[in-house]
């Protein structure tokens, strides 16, 4: 069986991120039901040295539009990473699925096997479609949205692995 480089992609990210605004919609009934303020999660992060819920989601988000676009030869969006509150942060992933719902699958043939360069530590380093996809995209996707998932857990929002996975 092949799988289209679209079929990893777009798909996948929207199911993601529609999973993490559900869970954002248990973490404001939390919130309302124990009296604080979303912001209170925003601003949440697992250890001091770490990136708050807030910015768990400016970059899951920036690796799905960074992905699509690259390997479908785009320039990449830029998008202001100023969002904090959980509307601005919904919005935010609503604008990366309104951008997914864009993509066609046309658009992304022959990805795989297109140069993508990135700089990493400062260095350009140029990959393959493929390894761009496989190495970097896709994993720091998913390390993202899981460290945002795991912040709402950790601060009693009630999601478990069906919240996760959908």
């Amino acid at each position: 069986m092949t799988i289209s480089v679209y079929g990893m992609t777009v798909p996948v990210f929207t199911r993601m991120l529609t999973n993490l605004l559900a869970c954002m919609d248990k973490a404001e009934a939390t919130a309302a039901e124990r009296k604080f303020d979303t912001l209170v999660l925003s601003n949440a992060r697992l250890s001091p040295d770490m990136i708050p819920f807030r910015g768990q989601i400016l970059i899951a988000t920036d690796h799905v539009k960074g992905c699509v676009s690259r390997l479908a030869g785009k320039a990449v969006p830029s998008w202001p990473d100023t969002e904090e509150t959980f509307p601005e942060l919904r919005a935010r992933i609503q604008k990366a699925l309104d951008l997914l719902a864009t993509v066609t699958p046309e658009e992304l043939e022959g990805g795989d096997t297109r140069q993508v360069t990135l700089k990493i530590g400062g260095n350009d380093v140029t990959m393959t479609g493929l390894d761009y996809l496989t190495q970097r995209a896709l994993p720091n996707f998913f390390f993202h949205v899981t460290t945002a998932y795991a912040i709402l857990r950790h601060n009693g929002v009630p999601v478990g692995k069906r919240d996760y996975i959908g």
